[in-house]
């Protein structure tokens, strides 16, 4: 199985990265992880609606570059379905069986995703209707997909 993240932005943060990484070493033993990183575009604060348009369409035209047909495509929305972390790894564990064997999530920028991306994606997923630094929201997904692999091996993790 390969899990990808695409992503907006680079990760700045070390205690960020720090987390990734050892999620990522742990997800080594279920799957072939990666993350993408796409640049964002520099976006000042007081933008009109077609600049944060213009935004969005520059970072969904790279977001959707690195997708591929035979991906299973999750977008991470704020309007997504919420899902609990049990759900969430059956939801994996049944893509598995029916054949999806490249699973990718993607996070926007700042601004969101484009609805070409949305259109793109197989489902949307959200984590709540908190507002998260995406840097954040990466840790945090990494975490629950490493969640999902342990609940599905009935691992004493999740408890």
């Amino acid at each position: 199985m390969n899990i990808k993240f695409v992503v907006v932005g680079k990760l700045k943060e070390k205690y960020f990265k720090q987390g990734i990484a050892e999620y990522a070493k742990r997800l080594s033993r279920f799957c072939k992880f990666s993350i993408v990183e796409v640049p964002d575009e520099k976006a000042p604060e007081n933008l009109s609606q077609a600049e944060m348009d213009q935004v969005m369409e520059a970072e969904g035209e790279r977001i959707l570059s690195k997708i591929k047909d035979r991906e299973y495509v999750y977008a991470l929305a704020i309007l997504g379905k919420e899902r609990s972390s049990e759900e969430f790894a059956k939801e994996l564990k049944d893509l598995t069986t029916y054949g999806h064997s490249d699973i990718t999530f993607v996070i926007g920028g700042s601004l969101g995703l484009t609805p070409a991306v949305l259109k793109r994606a197989d489902t949307q997923i959200s984590f709540g209707r908190f507002t998260l630094p995406h840097q954040l929201m990466r840790l945090v997904l990494t975490e629950q997909v490493y969640r999902a692999f342990m609940i599905n091996e009935g691992s004493p993790y999740h408890k």
